[in-house]
């Protein structure tokens, strides 16, 4: 059975640098009937946990670890026994949520996760914050870019860790040189895809300046 993708969406803050903001995260689960993977844990772990069922849940994937994405995941690993994998870079952002529990795997650039149909090679896109990830799958057609890519542009920069020349670096070099058809599936919001994204780059590099 091919692997699907289902989108969840939870709600909650995100704080950082003092401030609160309240968002809207998107939680992606991806596998088949019988096993899945959660791609950022955010803010319900109850309400994901409804939403795996009674599949297996094998990882909970961080794309990166600012808190709205990573608040529930420690919740979710203890009611299913999957284990959390992150970027060791953002390590640090972690301690700042989650100070009594480490991470149970490091994601590694160019390592392949898999998950009852999909093969998710994670791409090291820092910029938004240091241990940044995203998830391709070209079997899906699809790309999960967390906070690093959105419709209209790049991630956020503006805050502690996070820099602007490193997230066009890695939009430029591990992003959309994607094939253009394929389907962005992003942290916050609306999808794109790569083709709609790509023509843009200079003007956010001038935007951004």
């Amino acid at each position: 059975m091919a692997a699907r993708i289902e989108r969840l969406v939870t709600s909650g803050q995100f704080t950082l640098d003092g401030g609160t903001w309240d968002v809207e995260n998107n939680v992606w689960i991806v596998g088949d009937d019988r096993e899945v993977i959660v791609i950022d844990a955010a803010h319900d772990a109850e309400a994901i946990a409804r939403a795996v069922g009674d599949r297996r849940l094998t990882a909970i994937v961080c794309t990166h670890a600012h808190n709205d994405h990573v608040n529930a995941a420690p919740a979710l690993a203890d009611l299913t026994g999957a284990t959390i994998w992150l970027h060791p870079d953002d390590l640090a952002l972690w301690k700042q949520t989650h100070p009594h529990r480490d991470p149970d795997r490091h994601l590694v650039d160019g390592q392949v996760i898999e998950a009852a149909g999909a093969d998710l090679t994670v791409l090291h896109t820092p910029g938004h914050a240091p241990g940044a990830v995203c998830l391709y799958d070209p079997g899906l057609g699809t790309v999960f870019t967390g906070d690093t890519l959105f419709k209209g542009g790049p991630g956020a920069t503006g805050r502690s860790y996070s820099h602007f020349p490193t997230i066009i670096d890695s939009l430029r070099d591990r992003l959309l040189t994607l094939p253009p058809e394929t389907k962005v599936l992003t942290g916050h919001g609306d999808g794109t895809t790569i083709g709609d994204e790509a023509p843009h780059l200079e003007e956010w590099i001038t935007r951004g300046h």
